[in-house]
């Protein structure tokens, strides 16, 4: 797949040409007829975004009939929202309602409404972009529910935050980065734009009406143009995927591999961080990595695989690879990443091969030279899955700022949060979670049981880890 370019095109719409919601700005920024300007700003309003087309482990749903996917009208386009104060999740009431934007209330009343019927939403979203736009298909991989699950995983995340600029736009910037490695192009975003409002307006027909879609043509047209311009920045700095060749296959456990990869040009990410990686044996199915060291001087990136059960890259990453084989990487994403500007300890929670990137901040750590106190929790089941204890050991023998400690789920009447808790308090230290995802959820809910301020507490989205190791 070549890399995409990232200019807007000159006709975006979904009904493949004029106008329409959501056209891509032009280049250069002059605002097309019929635009209107952004209040405040001589910028044009900007276009809507594709959902990334992600992993996936079953079939894709039948499309509907022809005569149920009937083009929507064109309407005009809306200026962007603005952006006000973070306000939680939907469903919004009492004095949250007050404190957020008229389009944030709509939009998450919108997906309180689809939330119990979101497996049909998000159906029949694919099923109206992929009759509409047969062009598109080929940018999802064959098997669809994983990618389902993640449309509405990306539509809670950017309700939760609508009111959240800071918040939103930093996400949104790493989605636009990350769709390039999918081929995803300006003219792209019109389509699924139009398709999704389509879907949800026929979902929540009891409560959709003209003001709730302004909203989202709003919201939507905003998200979107984030997106664009990330890619755009991105691609004057960095290819839309790396080529890495294996150099190292090292089999720990039955299932659990430690795999070394030499990219075919810099690299570059920080400790903490993840990489998307794509198989020649499964093509458009990424699924996301640790690195399981800081960045090293000869350029090498390793990743520890746990095999897992139907998992399509995961299992060939363990089993199937040999070295000479050329796996594809995205950029780096995640933002699990040290602080170098402070002084606090580190308390570090690994749970299984989420060990990897906690072994990276340590060695981040002692690269900067700084004799911060840092404190590992490494989890597992068995003796067995402590796979990588032996590195953390050396690593400790050698920092006398570190300590090291084994939690055996089958050895102990403590499980790994609730030995975190014991061991505290864990005042000035800023707490980094890398495990699967139902231990990320409890080990933040004993932190903050124990009085741990959220904003020191730092793990990749939760989204984002239903991806890793699959």
């Amino acid at each position: 797949m070549d890399a995409p370019t990232t200019a807007s095109a000159d006709s975006g719409t979904s009904g493949g040409g004029g106008g329409g919601w959501f056209s891509p700005r032009r280049q250069p920024e002059a605002a097309p007829d019929g635009v209107r300007e952004t209040p405040g700003s001589s910028r044009p309003v900007p276009p809507a975004p594709p959902v990334p087309p992600t992993e996936a482990v079953r079939s894709a749903p039948p499309a509907p009939p022809v005569e149920a996917v009937r083009p929507a009208p064109e309407r005009p386009r809306v200026p962007p929202q603005r952006a006000q104060e973070a306000q939680p999740a939907p469903p919004v009431t009492g004095a949250q309602a007050q404190q957020a934007s008229p389009d944030a209330i709509l939009i998450r009343r919108t997906m309180a409404e689809a939330g119990p019927v979101a497996d049909k939403v998000t159906s029949y979203f694919y099923a109206l972009l992929f009759v509409r736009h047969p062009d598109l298909r080929p940018l999802f991989p064959a098997a669809m529910d994983t990618q389902r699950d993640r449309l509405l995983k990306a539509l809670l995340t950017a309700a939760e935050h609508i009111d959240n600029t800071e918040v939103l736009v930093a996400y949104l910037q790493n989605l636009g980065r990350g769709h390039r490695k999918y081929g995803t192009l300006p003219e792209h975003y019109p389509a699924v734009g139009e398709c999704l409002i389509g879907a949800l307006s026929k979902y929540t027909s009891h409560v959709w009406d003209q003001h709730m879609e302004a909203a989202w043509v709003r919201a939507y047209t905003t998200i979107s143009q984030v997106m664009i311009d990330a890619a755009a920045a991105d691609q004057l700095r960095a290819p839309a995927w790396w080529h890495a060749e294996v150099v190292a296959h090292e089999r720990r456990t039955p299932d659990i591999a430690v795999v070394t990869v030499r990219p075919d040009q810099p690299y570059p990410f920080l400790a903490g961080q993840y990489a998307s990686v794509e198989t020649p044996w499964w093509p458009r199915v990424w699924r996301h990595y640790s690195f399981a060291s800081a960045p090293r001087s000869d350029g090498l990136l390793s990743f520890h695989v746990k095999a897992v059960p139907a998992g399509w890259v995961s299992n060939s990453l363990v089993h199937r690879a040999r070295l000479g084989d050329v796996i594809r990487l995205g950029p780096p994403g995640g933002s699990m990443t040290v602080d170098h500007t402070t002084d606090s300890g580190l308390l570090c929670v690994g749970g299984g091969t989420g060990i990897a990137p906690i072994k990276a901040l340590v060695e981040d750590v002692a690269g900067h030279g700084a004799r911060r106190t840092v404190e590992v929790f490494y989890g597992a089941r068995t003796d067995i899955d402590l796979y990588d204890i032996d590195t953390m050991l050396r690593l400790q023998q050698v920092h006398p700022w570190l300590s090291v400690r084994a939690i055996i789920d089958q050895q102990g009447h403590i499980g790994l949060p609730g030995a975190v808790r014991e061991y505290g308090p864990w005042n000035g230290y800023d707490a980094y979670l890398s495990g699967p995802p139902g231990m990320i959820r409890s080990g933040v809910d004993v932190l903050r049981t124990v009085g741990f301020p959220s904003e020191r507490i730092r793990h990749d989205e939760v989204e984002e880890l239903l991806t890793i190791d699959g």
